[in-house]
């Protein structure tokens, strides 16, 4: 785990704090979010892949039709405009997304702001305004053949994909976006942490914070 300062930041308004885990898909991201639960029972998640915009026309056999690995891909505005709402102790509407058919669900779920809020995403430092309201920036740090060989899993089992859309989207769109957008961003972070939620010496750092926190 590789400490960058800052983790002492003086509260926000209404003594509401947001934590931020970043990091490559499939680096434990996760998996820190629930050592997280473990540690803080009331919290507000936030994950940044809840913000995709719609795409419709993706299909397994033209995945790479549509970036979901480039900045544009998100609705930062929205994401920055609903964590503002949080931070001010105004609940939120946050979007829900069919990751099977690759658009924005109709429906949305109620966000009660806490004095934790939790970001999770790929690229929450990108946007510098929102990097700007995240009060402890943590970016999980993992070999990219563990990432991919746990998208592949992921991708099969819960999103309905062939092994070969899979490894095509990876080669084509996830791998070239992952140096030029995400990795970049670790140099933001408060504290690196190899292997995520497994690194039981960072939770053990991040305990005694996420504590102070939760009061």
């Amino acid at each position: 785990m590789q400490s960058r300062g800052g983790l002492y930041s003086p509260p926000g308004m209404n003594g509401i704090r947001i934590v931020g885990i970043a990091g490559g898909s499939g680096s434990g991201k996760t998996t820190i979010v629930s050592r997280i639960t473990e540690i803080v029972k009331d919290y507000a998640l936030v994950p940044q892949d809840n913000y995709y915009r719609s795409a419709e026309h993706v299909t397994n056999q033209s995945i790479t039709g549509f970036n979901f690995d480039h900045p544009d891909a998100f609705d930062s505005d929205l994401l920055f405009e609903q964590l503002q709402g949080l931070k001010a102790g105004t609940p939120i509407r946050m979007p829900q997304y069919d990751f099977v058919h690759h658009r924005r669900r109709n429906e949305t779920v109620l966000v009660e702001p806490r004095k934790l809020v939790i970001l999770e995403g790929i690229m929450i430092y990108f946007d510098k305004r929102i990097r700007d309201l995240v009060d402890l920036k943590l970016y999980v740090d993992t070999p990219d053949d563990i990432r991919f060989i746990r998208r592949l899993r992921r991708d099969i089992t819960d999103r309905g994909r062939t092994v070969d859309s899979v490894i095509e989207q990876y080669t084509e769109r996830v791998r070239p976006g992952h140096y030029e957008f995400v990795e970049p961003t670790k140099a933001y972070a408060d504290l690196v942490i190899p292997e995520g939620g497994f690194n039981v010496r960072a939770m053990e750092a991040l305990t005694p914070f996420l504590r102070q926190i939760a009061g």
